[in-house]
C-alpha cells in the first residue's frame, strides 16, 4: 500500500472501537482498539502501511460502513466489499479458506490446513490468521482449537468470544447458537 492515500473511518461498537481503513474501491483493514490506543491508531498504521491515512469517504468505505451497520445490527449475512489483503501465497490460501466458513459455524485450524491442502500445518494456519488484517470481513474468530476451545485472537479472546455469539444469533432459525 505504500504511498496510495487511503481513508479512514471509527466505529464505536459493543466489542469497542474499530478502525475501519480502505483505497478507493477496496478494503484494506480493520482494526480493533481501545481508549488507550485509539489516539495513536492511525500514525502507527501509517507507518506500518508506509502511506497517508485520512478521515473520510471513499466508494468502499461507505460501502463497509453500511455493511458493518447491517452485521452489527443482526442483519448482514455476507460482506461484499472488495477486499485489497497482501501477505504470502500461504495467507492468501489461508484467508481465502476462511471466506468459506459460514456465519454462525466454526472450524477448528486442522479443518482449515485440510481445506487449503496441507494438512500439517495447523500452526502455519493459527500464523496466517494472526497476520490477517481484515477481521470480521475474513473470519479469522471463527477458527477455534481442534477441542473446541476458543484460542487465540489479535483483538483479544472476549471479543472473538462476542462474535461467535454475535454471528450464531444471526443463524437461520432451527440451528442452535453458542451458549
Amino acid at each position: 500500500m505504500e504511498g496510495i492515500g487511503l481513508s479512514a473511518k471509527w466505529f464505536e461498537t459493543p466489542i469497542g472501537p474499530i478502525l475501519a481503513v480502505t483505497s478507493e474501491t477496496h478494503l484494506v483493514a480493520v482494526e480493533f482498539h481501545d481508549e488507550k490506543t485509539r489516539d495513536n491508531a492511525v500514525s502507527q498504521l501509517e507507518r506500518k502501511l508506509k502511506t497517508n491515512v485520512i478521515p473520510g469517504g471513499s466508494d468502499a468505505l461507505e460501502q463497509f460502513s453500511d455493511e458493518f451497520a447491517a452485521y452489527l445490527a443482526g442483519k448482514q449475512f455476507e460482506f461484499r466489499v472488495p477486499l485489497h489483503y497482501e501477505g504470502t501465497e500461504f495467507e492468501r490460501r489461508v484467508w481465502r479458506a476462511l471466506l468459506d466458513v459460514p456465519l454462525g459455524e466454526t472450524c477448528s485450524y486442522g479443518d482449515l490446513a485440510r481445506a487449503i491442502g496441507e494438512p500439517t500445518a495447523f500452526r502455519a494456519v493459527a500464523q496466517a490468521n494472526n497476520a490477517n488484517r481484515i477481521p470480521i470481513v475474513i473470519p479469522c474468530h471463527r477458527c477455534i482449537g481442534s477441542d473446541g476451545s476458543l484460542t487465540g485472537f489479535g483483538g483479544g479472546l472476549w471479543r472473538k468470544k462476542w462474535l461467535l455469539r454475535h454471528e450464531g444469533d444471526m443463524r437461520p432459525v432451527g440451528l442452535f447458537a453458542l451458549s
